[in-house]
């Protein structure tokens, strides 16, 4: 079949998801999704939306979900956009808003969307390093950066920057826009989102996925100044109108107002990060000091390929990249006390 397709989708090289094995009492930790499940005001919510309205089209606009979201944040709602997810929303940024003339910037280690959408829509691209101890230093975005996007606790790695260094590189490069990818922004690192009433050339996106416990149902947002979501609405309405379903819009309002059992969780799984990478350091692993659900590690001693092999043979799934400079190292989800429990107790018999 591949005499059809066009010369752009031949050469494309896939994003690969994380797996989804079907195996019996599975510990996954290789999605960064969140180990409890939502609230049960959110479920409540999605069950009062599965009514008779499920065969009329839903907001185009996610009105009601934009405004929840806009209170959160104390912002205005034309400050909000709503899509099926992050992914969906950096699709429409990629297309609207990141090709230019110069190239688009990102690190070099980093969420693997990024060089498939860039190939995709044919953006010229242009990888920053980053620095040996996996820091991103944004004052080496060069000046002759078309656009910049970058995640914010960064994807593989869990590191974050400050705000003052986004807030200066907002500064630095005003006609440039910068995309702040949050997805992990709720596990300890500080949101930009404060910063966007002063830049109109920042656009900060999230996601339902992870601190909010709703992967299953497809939900984002980017808060950004008007002008910018301009770009992505015109996108959108040409492609998909109607892009939140009923369900999901429901699901995410009730998510969004739910703080207390937000806090809740996303506390119990800072707490479970701390304990899993002092572990992991008594085991005689290198762990980078995450802010983000997850843990990246390296052992001095063991092949990272292997470990994930000998975890797996303990139905235990951890995420390891075959990529340049961190084909040793092992990206594990935190999930449960219980699961965090098994996921040591397993590595101290595969390194014995």
């Amino acid at each position: 079949m591949s005499r059809f397709w066009s010369k752009v989708v031949h050469d494309l090289t896939p994003y690969t998801p994380g797996e989804q094995p079907k195996i019996a009492n599975l510990i996954k930790l290789n999605t960064n999704e969140c180990p409890y499940p939502p609230s049960e005001s959110v479920l409540a919510a999605i069950r009062a939306a599965a009514s008779g309205d499920l065969r009329l089209y839903p907001d185009p606009d996610s009105t009601a979900l934009r405004q929840a979201i806009a209170d959160y944040y104390g912002i205005g709602r034309d400050h909000v956009f709503a899509g099926n997810g992050s992914d969906e929303i950096l699709a429409f940024a990629f297309q609207a808003l990141l090709n230019h003339d110069g190239p688009l910037v990102y690190p070099d280690i980093t969420y693997s969307f990024y060089p498939v959408y860039s190939q995709l829509n044919q953006i010229r691209t242009e990888l920053l390093p980053l620095d040996d101890d996996f820091t991103l230093d944004l004052t080496r975005v060069p000046a002759h950066a078309g656009a910049i996007i970058f995640p914010n606790p960064n994807a593989p790695t869990g590191k974050c920057v400050a705000l003052g260094d986004i807030a200066a590189l907002c500064e630095r490069m005003p006609d440039r826009v910068i995309v702040v990818d949050e997805a992990y922004v709720d596990f300890g690192a500080e949101t930009a989102v404060s910063l966007v009433k002063n830049y109109p050339n920042l656009l900060v996106v999230q996601t339902f996925s992870k601190s909010r416990a709703l992967a299953g149902l497809r939900v984002g947002f980017a808060i950004g100044q008007p002008e910018l979501l301009a770009g992505l609405e015109r996108v959108k309405n040409s492609f998909n109108s109607y892009p939140v379903d009923r369900l999901a819009s429901a699901g995410a309002i009730a998510a969004m107002e739910d703080r207390a059992g937000f806090e809740h969780d996303r506390q119990r799984i800072m707490t479970s990060r701390t304990w899993v990478n002092d572990q992991l350091s008594a085991l005689g692993f290198d762990v980078v000091p995450s802010t983000a659900n997850f843990v990246f590690a390296r052992h001095p001693q063991r092949d990272a390929g292997e470990l994930a092999l000998a975890l797996r043979a303990k139905a235990i799934i951890v995420r390891h990249f075959r990529l340049p400079r961190i084909d040793q190292h092992l990206r594990i989800t935190i999930g449960t006390e219980a699961e965090c429990t098994a996921l040591i107790e397993a590595l101290k018999e595969i390194l014995a």
